[in-house]
Parts: structure tokens; sequence; C-alpha cells
């Protein structure tokens, strides 16, 4: 049979039976459907499906994450949770909102054409806690199907202290998402959220991850923390449940601008990197942190070069414009590990 055929290559992936069926009927004739080559011919990377907001002007969600993981190799299937003309901070924006019974039919649209198998699952902003349910059930269904999945879970529920989504979220995010995810990318604010601890100095922090992952994920990157006007990320490694967890924190240099779409960026390229240093987590982040600060420092020359006062509005990140920095980032932002 072709399919075993096929998936006699080597691979780093250890597929299921499942996974091995992956031919339909072909609407038009008899035939079979042509092999969905992602499946029968993985690359060394694999494949995500990204479950974020859409914008159809501008570079948040997946239009910020889809773009980087495909320079970075990876087969990445979007699923949309809103499609908006633009993001949010514009004076005005129009568009239509995914609901949970809308989502769950892709998904069995996806399974009844055996094509669920996916290595990665990544999750941004989500607006409510019948969707927040829907995505759990989604992990669920994936890791039915590849019990080696990896889940990188933004999340996204608010920053400097506001909240900006149901307070609802806050304890399904806690209760029911921590538990299943493999890598938590939040901020300061989420994370205080997430562990009910303030994080005030650099200690905080590392007892925040420590907090995470008695929770659940493996892998903690708080991104950004802003302590005594310093600007840093920390992250965390547990390698194994039980064990100290190898942390770490990296200076980031604050910016005159505010920039959109950022957070999505670096989980996309956290996940990306780390998934290729699996074993290196503070690598992947200098990896992740250096093509970021790559793209924003672009992004403002830009707007400056135009005449643009870039402390008067967001600013719009220049991602396509940046994509050597992307596949290829130049390391200038070095992880400091901790004792």
């Amino acid at each position: 049979m072709l399919a075993q055929s096929l998936f006699t290559r080597r691979s780093r992936f250890n597929f299921s039976r499942e996974a091995l069926i992956f031919r339909a009927k072909n609407p038009r004739n008899s035939d079979m459907a042509p092999p969905i080559l992602s499946l029968a011919l993985p690359s060394e990377t694999g494949r995500v499906l990204s479950i974020q907001s859409h914008t159809v002007q501008g570079y948040v969600g997946n239009k910020s994450a889809v773009f980087p993981l495909q320079l970075l190799g990876y087969d990445v299937d979007p699923i949309n949770s809103v499609q908006f003309s633009n993001h949010t901070g514009y004076p005005t924006f129009k568009g239509q909102v995914l609901n949970g019974q809308q989502l769950w039919d892709i998904i069995e649209g996806l399974e009844a054409n055996e094509l669920l198998f996916y290595t990665h699952l990544l999750t941004g902003y989500i607006g409510s806690v019948s969707f927040l349910n829907t995505v759990l059930e989604v992990v669920s269904k994936l890791r039915t199907i590849n019990p080696a999945l990896t889940y990188v879970c933004d999340p996204v529920m608010g920053d400097e202290g506001k909240l900006y989504v149901p307070q609802d979220l806050v304890s399904v995010y806690r209760e029911k998402v921590v538990p299943v995810a493999s890598m938590l990318t939040p901020n300061q604010f989420e994370a205080e959220l997430l562990t009910g601890s303030r994080i005030q100095t650099e200690e905080d922090g590392q007892k925040a991850c420590n907090l995470l992952h008695e929770a659940g994920p493996s892998k903690v990157v708080i991104t950004s923390i802003s302590i005594d006007g310093n600007l840093f990320l920390i992250g965390s490694h547990q390698k194994e449940k039980g064990q100290p967890p190898k942390q770490f924190k990296i200076v980031i240099p604050r910016l005159p601008a505010y920039f959109t779409g950022t957070g999505d960026l670096m989980t996309a390229l956290l996940l990306g990197w780390s998934n290729k240093y699996p074993d290196n987590l503070e690598k992947a982040a200098e990896l992740a942190v250096s093509s970021l600060q790559a793209v924003l420092q672009r992004t403002l020359n830009d707007y400056q070069r135009s005449g643009h006062n870039p402390q008067s509005t967001s600013l719009e990140i220049r991602l396509i414009q940046s994509q050597d920095d992307i596949r290829s980032p130049q390391v200038l932002f070095k992880a400091e590990i901790y004792n």
C-alpha cells in the first residue's frame, strides 16, 4: 500500500495507525485523492495546528504566527478564531467571530478525511469560556491521534494589570488548560493570574515558573517582566517531574514605541526554535528574542523614516520585510543561567 511504503522512510516522529490513513474520496470521480505529503513525507520540524485570531490587514494572531513558522520549516494549518478587518486598536473594525461549535465542525471535517495528525497545537487569544472549553476538547482529540502532541499555549488574558478577557476565563486557564499544556508563554500579569502570586523580583518570577511546572507544563517562558524599570524574560525547563528546572533570564531593551502582534510572534518563535532545540530552551529563547528584537527595530526604523511619530500610535510590525531575521537571526541577546 502506498501509505505503508511512504512511511517506511525515516522520520523523527512516531506516527499512530490513524496517521497512516490519509487518503480521501475525490468527489469528482471514484479515484482516490492524492496523499497528503506533509503526512507521507514529514519534515524534520512538524505540522502545527494554530488556533488564533486573524486580521485582513496587519499582523496579529495567526497573521503574526503562521508566516514565521513556515519560514522555520513547519507546515502550519491555521484556524481563525475571529476574522476581522483589522485589529481592535483601530477606531473601528468589522468581521466575524467563530464559536465553539463552528470550531468543532472544522475539527470533525479534518477528522473525517483523516487529516487530523499534528505534532504541535498552538493557541493564542481566546475570547469566551465556551470556545476555550472546545479548545480543550481539541487537545484531547489530537492526543488520541498523536499522544506525543506538543501543546504550546499563550494564555492571553491581559497586561500591565488590566484584564481584557472575561474573568471566568482565568479559572479555566488555571484549572484546565495549564495542566494539559506542554509549553506556557504568559506575560508577567498573566503569570500572576495563573499562580495567584505577585511577581515583584526575579526570584518571584522563578517561583512562579516552579508553580506552573507543578501544575503541568515542562517548559515555561514568562515573556516580559518589568521590575525597577528593567525588562527581561525568564525561562524555565523542567526536564523531569520532581526535579529542579533549569532557569535563565534574557535582558530585553525597551524601545520607544508600542507594537501589536509581538506576543503572538514571540510564542510562534519559541515553538519553532524550542522544537529544533528540545533540550536547550535557553538557546531557543535567545534565537526567538533576537528575531523579535530585529523585527521591532526594523519596524521602528521604517516608521521613523516615513515621518511617523512612533509614540503617537501602536505600530504594525514589518514581518515580511524581516524574514531573513526570522529564518537566520543574529543572536545578540544571550541567556544568563540562574544558579
